[in-house]
């Protein structure tokens, strides 16, 4: 159990600006008719990351101070569209263990959740120095402190917020069903053999 449980995020923050940036921009819909989400992360603003390179320009998640980044710090409504969980997934493989945000598509946070991608708001103002901070230290480390309601970088420290039955659920490490069962599997094991419906089929 102590291993599903995430209390604190640390790592290499990136910064992309912008509100309302779709499931579509995170991941194109043409990479949905994989089978798994093994590769996913290759997809990631993949159209995005050709637009600004055709403009003369390098995407964030381009930027060589910005591999291996864990922390993201994103706008208004991110997310939204459809409900494709390749998104997160995409995010998640990538490297991002971490959100920071003013806002999600409901849908898009409870895909997250199933993945333990922690997803914390925070003010529009107080994103706004947290972007300032890190254009001001490219490359800096931002923690995210589940417990204290925190996002710290550069030396700043604001206030971050997520539902608490959410907040909980990574905290004990209940986010991960799966997880939960592989640690008692004599007790499924068990559980399994009580049932008829189950055991009749061995």
């Amino acid at each position: 159990m102590d291993a599903l449980r995430i209390t604190e995020i640390t790592g290499r923050a990136l910064a992309l600006p912008g509100d309302d940036i779709d499931t579509d921009r995170i991941l194109p819909a043409r990479f949905l008719r994989a089978i798994t989400f093994e590769g996913m992360e290759a997809h990631v603003f993949v159209d995005d990351r050709a637009a600004a390179t055709r403009a003369g320009h390098v995407h964030p998640f381009d930027e060589p101070v910005n591999q291996g980044a864990s922390v993201l710090l994103v706008n208004r409504n991110f997310g939204c569209g459809s409900s494709r969980e390749h998104a997160p997934q995409g995010l998640r493989r990538w490297g991002i263990r971490a959100i920071v945000g003013e806002s999600y598509s409901e849908i898009f946070f409870g895909n997250s959740m199933m993945l333990g991608l922690a997803c914390v708001t925070a003010t529009h103002a107080d994103l706004e120095r947290l972007m300032a901070a890190l254009a001001a230290h490219p490359g800096a480390a931002a923690t995210v402190d589940l417990k204290a309601g925190t996002c710290s970088l550069a030396g700043l420290t604001v206030p971050v917020t997520m539902p608490g039955p959410a907040r909980d659920a990574l905290m004990t490490g209940a986010w991960d069903t799966t997880g939960l069962l592989k640690e008692r599997y004599e007790d499924v094991n068990a559980a399994a053999a009580r049932l008829p419906y189950v055991a009749g089929f061995r």
